[in-house]
């Protein structure tokens, strides 16, 4: 399958990466075509990688993954092009985390998400909220965490998000590890996780956790 994988950072290279020795095509995008860190990971990746811009990554997948810094998700999308997107899979990782005054903010927070303003904006796009409640290197490898940890997905497609958990199945998620939480506006629930997932980081001194949501008999 042809992938398009959005975003040059740790999470954005991960995934691509993990894609590519999958078997797969990925085109890695950026702002710029000249990118050195896309054009550095295509070159270590093999012929089955390139890079190219934001809009040549959306082009080329049948399904695109947004990797970006969620605060610059919307921008990243729009430089895409939503005629690039409409009718995909666009599976969203991203967090709208940053740093500011020395404190971790969280915006948009409680009754928005960047995973529902995606959707809202480019609706021809199959949105799926996936992947974002992990460390990147967990999210192509789950055994690096021991027992029976899970991840969580949303959209309102629910073909969408049928191809998510194959797609994720491949990184060696089972399906019955994946939790679907409903539509898009679910998203909110998951990236408001993010600010203690960084909580824990700090306190464990590394990021190879992960939520294992242990469900009883109702009485």
């Amino acid at each position: 399958m042809k992938y398009g994988v959005l975003g040059t950072g740790d999470v954005g290279r991960t995934l691509a990466g993990r894609l590519v020795e999958l078997g797969h095509e990925v085109v890695l995008g950026s702002r710029s075509p000249d990118n050195e860190r896309a054009l550095a990971w295509a070159a270590e990746a093999g012929p089955r990688a390139a890079a190219g811009t934001f809009a040549d990554a959306a082009a080329f997948g049948e399904t695109v993954l947004n990797g970006v810094n969620g605060r610059a998700a919307l921008s990243a999308l729009d430089a895409a092009g939503a005629r690039n997107l409409d009718g995909k899979l666009l599976v969203d990782v991203c967090n709208p985390l940053a740093f500011e005054e020395g404190r971790l903010r969280l915006s948009p927070v409680e009754n928005d998400s960047v995973g529902a303003q995606i959707q809202r904006t480019f609706p021809g796009a199959r949105v799926v909220k996936a992947l974002n409640t992990v460390n990147c290197q967990v999210m192509v490898d789950p055994g690096l965490v021991p027992g029976d940890h899970q991840l969580f997905i949303c959209g309102d497609d629910t073909d969408a998000k049928a191809r998510a958990v194959a797609l994720v199945g491949e990184f060696g998620w089972p399906p019955e590890r994946v939790i679907d939480l409903g539509g898009i506006e679910a998203a909110r629930c998951t990236e408001m996780l993010m600010p203690f997932w960084i909580t824990l980081m700090q306190q464990f001194g590394h990021a190879q956790f992960n939520y294992e949501i242990r469900r009883g008999v109702p009485s």
